[in-house]
This record gives structure tokens, sequence and C-alpha cells, in this order.
């Protein structure tokens, strides 16, 4: 496989990444959006107000992942301090995603692992995510990279 880029996401990028969190049927479902909404320069104007606020904080990076000059995965990264562990920082890794084609080749750890070092990096001492209780073989592949099923996370939706 050819070498992975790994860059901070950018305008232009938007109608990819809604294309790649779209591309299962928990997200569809979440995300409520008509097929024709998926893809092309007329993504919905709410993601666009999305990528618009991530982009401007500090504190969150939106990532695309490059094989060959093409986006073939996506994930956010947030930096969160607290009082917690010392004052410890930690990163929270959400919308985790690789195109539909090219899962199961490997790209999903090697993301997984340049966010972990993005966070010894900055110092972080914690790496967390959620995951939906339906995504089983996500759940696997979190476990496999070292990761524990330590708390019960809850939403509320508004």
């Amino acid at each position: 496989m050819s070498e992975l880029i790994f860059r901070v996401a950018c305008r232009a990028d938007v109608p990819a990444i809604v294309a790649m969190l779209l591309d299962d049927e928990v997200a569809a479902a979440r995300e409520q959006a008509q097929p024709a909404e998926r893809t092309g320069e007329e993504v919905d104007a709410a993601y666009w107000a999305g990528f618009e606020a991530v982009d401007a904080d500090p504190r969150n990076e939106l990532i695309v992942v490059e094989l060959d000059g093409e986006p073939v995965g996506t994930m956010q990264l947030t930096f969160i301090p607290g009082l917690s562990r010392r004052g410890a920082e930690r990163m929270q890794i959400e919308a985790v995603r690789v195109r539909s084609d090219l899962r199961g080749e490997g790209i999903g750890r090697r993301m997984m692992d340049w966010a972990v070092h993005q966070a010894r990096e900055r110092g972080c001492r914690l790496v967390q995510l959620t995951t939906d209780k339906r995504r089983t073989a996500a759940h696997r592949f979190y476990a496999s990279l070292g990761f524990q099923a330590s708390h019960e996370g809850m939403k509320l939706s508004l």
C-alpha cells in the first residue's frame, strides 16, 4: 500500500468527509440525510457550518487521510483540558471513518496509531473515544488496539 498522508481538513474536503460519515446504516439513519445530499458540492449547509466551527477551534482538528491523493479516511480529534488526573489534557477521538472499499486494509489501525502518537506528542495523559453499541466490529477493533470499555457513556439528543 502507498504511503498515507495525514493532514488537517480543508473546506474542499467536506463533501468527501460527509460521504464517509454517511457510509453506513447507523450513521445514515442518525444524520437523516437524503442520498442526493450525501456527496458533491451541494452538501447541506449544516455540514458547512459544522466544518467552519471545528476549523476555527484550536482544540479541534478534523483530519483527512489521503492515499494516492484521494481522501480515504477521516477523524476528529478534540483536546480537552480538565482537573481530573492532576490537570491532564485528554484527546477525544470521534467520527473515525475509512472509505468502505478500503476497509480491512489496515488504514484504520494506522489512523489510530497516528492519533495516539499525536496525543503523546501534545502531552495528553488519556485518549478516549465513544462508539455506538451497535458497532460490534468497531468494539473488537478498538479493543485490539488496547482501548478498554471502562465507562458507560450516555447521551441526550436535543
